[in-house]
């Protein structure tokens, strides 16, 4: 129905701010350490450490879907929250590893939480994907057509790596974040700064699309495959300026920021990040790849949740979240961490 000349159709319900209110995580039991993942490829433990920092990962058990990480995460974010399943407006799951083309993952896991009232979708934006997801929470919630928002980071990329491809095999791990958003007095989330480079398609991607496999399916099947030197070249110094216009949107600077939460990639990555970002001595740093290695969307919540375990960040500290990925995607914001 048209609004009356001059007036507004106002959405109900509408928020003057949204913030996290609620986090959980779900790790997988298997703990997959340098050396086992040595026996297959052709590596070592201090190899593997020196390029990437990566100690060991965590791989999931056929009892641990992706569907099934990703309850365990979100109820623990809604406990956190103290906010009841029923009272989640939308779930939204940022994954590329779901191995049906449809439905969503998302409706399955809101079923099964028993988010009857949620809408559910999921989004596929590499491993920028939670931050999209959050971007997309804060705006549900301050538009009005959420109360709170589920956003879901989850991955079981061991389904997709080659063991024996030394360019992807020891970089990825599975695992599963959540938060809830919901409205809140003052800003809790910042504007989004993202965008994509779909020239770069391809430098994050598959070793052969479905058709192919279809086509001829005698052949290998699609594995995850990376031109892991142009990533590095591009996330370590495109994502500084998209770092810095997220700093400038929510009108803080580098200086007041309590803790920095880049996509757990590579350690060079986020040391290379850390540097031109000239971020001060004594913020703390996400260093969750160390014990996971890279979870693609499930990396920044995971990192956010073993922050707030070692007591890292203080509650209400500002932190700044960087994702980027397959695409090339990226996604950048500001939040306000809710734990004590």
């Amino acid at each position: 129905m048209p609004a009356p000349a001059g007036r507004e159709i106002a959405a109900p319900g509408r928020a003057p701010h949204a913030q996290i209110i609620g986090l959980g995580a779900y790790r997988p039991r298997r703990v997959v350490t340098n050396e086992e993942l040595c026996t297959s490829v052709d590596s070592t433990d201090e190899w593997i450490r020196t390029r990437t920092g990566i100690a060991e990962r965590r791989w999931a058990e056929p009892d641990e879907t992706l569907v099934a990480m990703s309850v365990q995460a979100a109820a623990a974010a809604l406990a956190d929250a103290g906010i009841a399943a029923s009272d989640v407006g939308c779930v939204v799951l940022a994954t590329v590893t779901h191995l049906e083309q449809t439905p969503s993952a998302a409706a399955l896991i809101a079923h099964q939480l028993g988010a009857v009232n949620a809408a559910a979708f999921d989004i596929s934006a590499g491993c920028a994907g939670f931050c999209h997801g959050v971007a997309l929470g804060r705006d549900l919630v301050q538009g009005g057509s959420a109360g709170h928002v589920l956003v879901i980071g989850a991955e079981r990329i061991s389904d997709f790596i080659d063991p024996q491809d030394r360019t992807t095999a020891f970089i990825f791990g599975d695992g599963a974040g959540a938060v809830v958003i919901g409205p809140a007095g003052r800003p809790g989330i910042g504007p989004v700064v993202w965008g994509a480079d779909g020239s770069q398609y391809g430098v994050i991607g598959q070793t052969r699309d479905w058709k192919a496999f279809m086509e001829d399916p005698t052949g290998p099947r699609p594995f995850i495959q990376m031109s892991g030197q142009q990533v590095f070249r591009w996330a370590s110094y495109e994502m500084v300026p998209v770092a810095n216009r997220a700093l400038q949107a929510a009108g803080i600077t580098v200086d007041e920021l309590d803790a920095f939460i880049p996509h757990q990639a590579n350690m060079r990555i986020i040391d290379a990040m850390v540097k031109a970002l000239k971020l001060p001595e004594g913020v703390p740093v996400a260093r969750d790849i160390a014990a996971m290695g890279n979870t693609s969307a499930a990396s920044v919540p995971l990192a956010m949740e073993r922050m707030r375990r070692d007591g890292e960040v203080p509650r209400g500290g500002t932190a700044l979240l960087v994702g980027f990925g397959a695409g090339l995607s990226y996604a950048a914001q500001v939040v306000r961490l809710p734990w004590g």
